[in-house]
């Protein structure tokens, strides 16, 4: 996953240099593949309105535009791409500016027609991937500005999280990490949800892969470009704005790893129900895809059909355009094999989908609701209902881990002070419940499910601890053959054997 060191300053003091906190993962076991730098600090590339435009007289797939760039004279420029309208604010390259992908732009004619520069795609600027269409700026973006104020440099690591590990999978959880391994506090944390809850208007038949499922109503909603801060934010890690509603759905995921989806309310017939699939049910997809659903497939449904692939993809029958007014907003919790499942049955992989296969945080769901309540009325004026719908329970905490410091000390090698064990640990966000002499017993946080044993704190002690300050002797130190490894042996010389029988 890619993470921005801008937005992980938000939540917590970093290292000074990318190259630290990549050393500072990797040593802890969370491996950083790659840095890079992002950002439009490119110049000669300045805000320009587009004033104009008309058909090319020679080329069938090219149109003439005529934009203001501030300077008070208008400017012509020769455009391939159709994803604009007249009044839209966009990126424009003046003659003499080099672009990242090392293009120099320079006064030309274009089948005969002079032009003055380029307007830019996101891709031509290195701000995503998207070379489709243009870059449609805010309508607040000040004309002739430096695209630099609206994109500031950022550096992006590009970080390998392992299956076990679905905290980390935002912002907030691998700052939450960076500040365990240095010491450090977290400047904040996601705010409770306080809203009243209402147990009826939705509907859980399949609480097996669906626990908990919640639906919050918010009205009078704008549609329309994000504001730059916003898009920037997304786009800098790889993710392609869409509008300022699903922008803010995916920002939330980003920053707080629960995945949200917003439906247009008007186009839902009556009460929301979580069920399972028919088998060879239909569901057209916002990717525009019609899939054939199996009977053991997790579905959000109306009273009349399938309006999303539980924890996979919303339908595009009820997304958000640009007419929308009313949004139902989804938080909820999936069972993680259940959504492994369905993603392999019907090949669809989502950024949801690679979050829910790895499990959420059930204590972020309400969490990241209000919070996405909380930009949807800011960003785009939307009123949000004074109570939330919500069925069935959340999953329950996991269980308490007791932990020996002896067995701690004498598993990593080195003799390492109680004190500094249970430092450690709170630093992971751990709570001691019981101490005797020489152990203690820990509450786990809801976001570490993977924490169920002993040894799995004692790694968590030593990831913190360094194991760079564990001698080289000591991690060599020859240990005593277990009945696990006789059994192992015994199984891979009958593999081996096996496997040569066969040719």
């Amino acid at each position: 996953m890619k993470f921005s060191v801008n937005w992980l300053r938000d939540f917590v003091d970093l290292p000074e240099s990318p190259e630290e906190i990549a050393d500072l993962l990797t040593r802890a076991g969370v491996e950083t593949e790659n840095i890079e730098t992002r950002g439009a600090n490119v110049d000669r590339v300045i805000v320009a309105q587009i004033t104009g435009s008309s058909r090319h007289p020679n080329a069938d797939r090219l149109s003439v535009c005529e934009v203001n760039d501030g300077s008070g004279t208008k400017r012509q420029i020769v455009c391939g791409a159709t994803n604009y309208k007249v009044g839209d604010k966009v990126p424009l390259a003046l003659p003499g500016a080099k672009l990242p992908n090392g293009l120099e732009i320079r006064e030309s004619k274009l089948r005969g027609v002079e032009s003055a520069g380029m307007l830019c795609s996101p891709i031509e600027l290195s701000l995503g991937e998207d070379a489709s269409g243009l870059l449609i700026l805010s309508p607040d973006a000040k004309v002739g500005a430096p695209i630099a104020d609206l994109f500031p440099a950022d550096t992006i690591l590009d970080v390998e999280i392992t299956p076990n590990r679905g905290d980390l999978l935002s912002h907030f959880g691998l700052a939450r990490e960076i500040a365990a391994l240095t010491g450090e506090k977290t400047k904040s944390t996601p705010r409770e949800s306080k809203i009243p809850v209402n147990k009826t208007g939705v509907n859980i038949t399949s609480t097996h892969q669906c626990p908990f499922f919640s639906a919050r109503k918010i009205e009078n909603v704008r549609v329309g470009p994000s504001p730059p801060w916003l898009r920037a934010k997304v786009e800098s890690v790889g993710v392609r704005s869409v509008n300022n509603i699903v922008d803010i759905s995916n920002f939330v995921m980003l920053e707080l790893g629960q995945p949200t989806h917003a439906f247009d309310a008007d186009k839902l017939k009556g009460g929301i129900t979580v069920r399972l699939a028919p088998d060879g049910e239909k569901f057209l997809a916002l990717d525009a895809k019609t899939y054939s659903l199996k009977q053991d497939n997790c579905v959000i449904a109306d009273q009349e059909h399938a309006i999303g692939i539980g924890g996979g993809m919303g339908g595009e029958e009820t997304g958000v355009t640009d007419s929308t007014k009313k949004i139902l907003l989804e938080a909820a919790y999936f069972l993680p094999a259940s959504i492994r499942r369905t993603a392999r049955d019907l090949n669809l992989q989502s950024d949801a989908s690679y979050r829910f296969e790895r499990g959420v945080d059930p204590d972020m769901i309400l969490r990241a609701s209000q919070r996405a309540a909380e930009l949807m009325s800011e960003i785009a004026g939307g009123t949000s209902a004074t109570e939330i719908q919500v069925a069935g329970e959340l999953p329950a905490d996991p269980a308490d881990v007791s932990l020996s410091y002896e067995k701690c000390s004498r598993l990593i090698g080195v003799a390492i002070d109680p004190k500094t064990v249970d430092e450690i640990l709170r630093g992971f966000g751990l709570r001691k419940t019981a101490n005797t002499n020489n152990s203690a017993t820990w509450k786990i946080p809801s976001y570490r499910r993977d924490l169920q044993r002993d040894v799995d704190l004692i790694e968590e002690v030593l990831r913190a601890y360094g194991i760079n300050k564990v001698p080289g002797r000591t991690r060599g130190r020859f240990m005593a053959t277990s009945k696990a490894d006789c059994s192992h042996d015994l199984e891979t010389i009958v593999l081996r054997q096996r496997l040569a029988g066969s040719g």
